[in-house]
């Protein structure tokens, strides 16, 4: 693939195309999201003068920043307290800044992130983010194990053996088993996220 079919690839899904340190792992390496893919990415500008007479908040964190053509991408704090931003049009992390709320259908989600930011620079750390409860963490687990099963063809059964336990299993009879239904659904969830899904982990969930 060339680097420019890569590059579109990259982009469109959801990514921003900055250079990685190649002495880090994937997972030592920061993932910087497009504010279209990431609605918990803050949108930053240079505050107008007459905007607020309040004292400006400490500056911002530029861990981990990225500089576009017109866009900084940083990472203020770590882990479950990390609060993605992106400073626009020559803001700097040092100066009185404004948050900009594009509205959307992600406007909620833009808010909670603003909340976040602004809690982390008042009095850290900041909430955590729940987008991704504990409960919505542990499932995912399962259905990437689910699909990793599957993928080296492993059956349905020896799925659910792994997962809950043989004498589980064994306790009913498997063509009408109620594991045997969840173990299909781990595994067809699983594939979903895998093809794509996992964009959505980067919203809240919402009652339809």
């Amino acid at each position: 693939m060339t680097p420019s079919r890569r590059t579109r690839r990259f982009a469109c899904a959801g990514g921003c195309n900055f250079p990685v340190n190649p002495s880090h792992s994937a997972i030592e390496e920061p993932i910087h999201w497009t504010p279209e893919a990431d609605p918990g990415k803050v949108l930053l500008i240079a505050a107008p003068s007459a905007a607020s007479a309040g004292a400006p908040p400490p500056a911002l964190d530029p861990s981990a920043a990225r500089r576009s053509t017109h866009e900084v991408h940083a990472i203020h704090g770590s882990g479950t307290y990390a609060v993605p931003f992106v400073l626009i049009g020559g803001a700097a992390p040092d100066q009185a800044l404004a948050a900009v709320i594009p509205l959307d259908s992600d406007a909620p989600d833009r808010i909670d992130a603003i909340s976040r930011l602004w809690g982390a620079l008042q009095a850290p750390p900041p909430p955590i983010d729940l987008r991704i409860t504990p409960q919505r963490r542990q499932r995912l687990r399962h259905m990437l194990r689910a699909f990793d099963g599957r993928a080296c063809r492993a059956t349905y059964r020896e799925i659910a053996e792994v997962m809950f336990g043989v004498s589980r299993v064994a306790s009913d009879s498997w063509k009408t088993s109620a594991l045997r239904d969840a173990t299909i659904r781990l595994v067809r969830d699983g594939l979903a996220m895998v093809d794509g899904g996992y964009r959505d982990l980067l919203r809240r969930r919402r009652r339809r």
